[in-house]
């Protein structure tokens, strides 16, 4: 049961959950239920709140009561950061915290791992993403993906000796950052960057100025190797074995199975699948935002992982909840990119500018500067998620006419 008010809603249907606004006058109250609480879940809680409407109610799940900020975890694990805070110092406080986690979700109930039933009239799938599944052997290597990995991590570059060798594996923004971070508060420590590329997405000219970076604070790059395994002291490459006392992986991410195990429609990756409002195809009282939707190529294709799209897609999810509980349309996703800030310790960083379709373009520029751009970013994201009516965000890139609603 749920006590709202004093009043006992849990054991009527969802239509017919009404709250007492005069003696006189009984209004219906609309239950919206946001699952999970990373940058995405908590703006859309945050601007659905913000409204200040009295008759809609949200309820915020999430496994852990302490909000989590990923994109500082690599400087959590390396003890130059605590990359968390209390959920009830973000959130609305109109907005009712639930610590558990979902384990279905039903056409308009929720069931939590400790067998509570929530019932919801509109419901925000913001589930976000995880580490996706290494080469064989990873359980030997430390991870930065969640808060507790990067917490196990955290432990155990405190206990290795000086000259030990750290091994990074991985590229991406994952890798290139945490390789950075560890060279740059452990400096008796060994660190390598293995990977296939470092940051090849990029133009060759950012690609050289960061590998040159890299190698100036302190890490070596191994570049043009494929990892095939990893065992307890060494990483295993197309190459030949890598001594490591020390491995992390930083590969890319996956998605929870959420979606997927209630039965509702997710693209080939297990992303929710929906249309360009954000409304789940085939189910209209649930929006998907954050890292796990996977809306129309046409308006969503660019939008990549990652807190500069999660939180102006929470937002957007908001704007389409309120329009549907008013029975208004709800309006088409147009989300534009800006680029990439990358730090590379904590007093160097590169910022590579982009199109609005994420293609990076040749404007970039690196050092001090770079750095404390980068760092005043991550401090306005929490600024953003406390004052979520202020948020703006670049439209996206221009879409033919014919292409809109084309399926994932």
């Amino acid at each position: 049961m749920t006590q709202r008010r004093g009043v006992t809603v849990a054991a009527f249907p969802v239509s017919m959950r009404y709250r007492l606004r005069t003696n006189r006058e009984v209004v219906a109250v609309t239950h919206v239920v946001v699952v999970g609480a990373g940058y995405a879940g908590v703006m859309a809680a945050n601007r659905i709140a913000a409204k200040g409407n009295s008759d809609i109610h949200v309820t915020v799940v999430n496994a852990r009561p302490e909000f989590v900020e990923r994109i500082r975890l690599h400087e959590h694990a390396t003890g130059g950061a605590v990359a968390w805070r209390p959920l009830s110092e973000l959130l609305h406080p109109s907005v009712r915290l639930r610590v558990a986690t979902a384990e279905t979700i039903g056409a308009r109930s929720v069931r939590l791992d400790d067998g509570a039933v929530i019932d919801f009239d509109y419901l925000l799938y913001a589930v976000g993403s995880m580490a996706a599944p290494g080469p064989v052997g990873c359980e030997h290597a430390w991870s930065i993906a969640d808060f507790d990995t990067a917490e196990a991590l955290r432990a155990e570059l405190r206990r290795l000796p000086a000259g030990a060798r750290v091994v990074v594996v991985g590229g991406g923004l994952t890798g290139i950052e945490s390789s950075a971070e560890i060279a740059y508060r452990y400096p008796a420590l060994t660190v390598e960057l293995v990977s296939d590329t470092v940051a090849g997405w990029l133009p060759e000219a950012s690609r050289a100025n960061i590998a040159r970076r890299l190698a100036d604070i302190g890490v070596v790059l191994r570049t043009g190797l494929r990892v095939n395994g990893i065992r307890a002291n060494e990483v295993v490459t197309d190459a030949g074995p890598l001594f490591s006392d020390c491995t992390v992986w930083a590969g890319s991410f996956a998605v929870p199975d959420l979606a997927r195990r209630s039965g509702l429609p997710v693209a080939a990756d297990g992303r929710l699948r929906t249309d360009e409002t954000l409304v789940c195809v085939d189910h209209p009282r649930i929006v998907g935002i954050g890292d796990a939707v996977a809306p129309p190529r046409d308006v969503g294709d660019h939008l990549r992982m990652s807190c500069q799209a999660a939180i102006p897609l929470g937002a957007h999810g908001a704007d389409t909840v309120l329009a549907l509980i008013r029975g208004a349309e709800p309006a088409p996703i147009s989300i534009g990119m800006g680029g990439q800030g990358i730090s590379l310790g904590r007093r160097d960083g590169f910022i590579q500018v982009s199109r609005l379709d994420d293609t990076p373009v040749r404007i970039a520029f690196s050092g001090r500067a770079a750095a404390v751009l980068k760092e005043r970013v991550c401090r306005y994201t929490l600024f953003e998620l406390r004052h979520p009516r202020l948020h703006r965000w670049l439209r996206g890139p221009a879409v033919a006419a014919d292409a809109v609603g084309a399926p994932v």
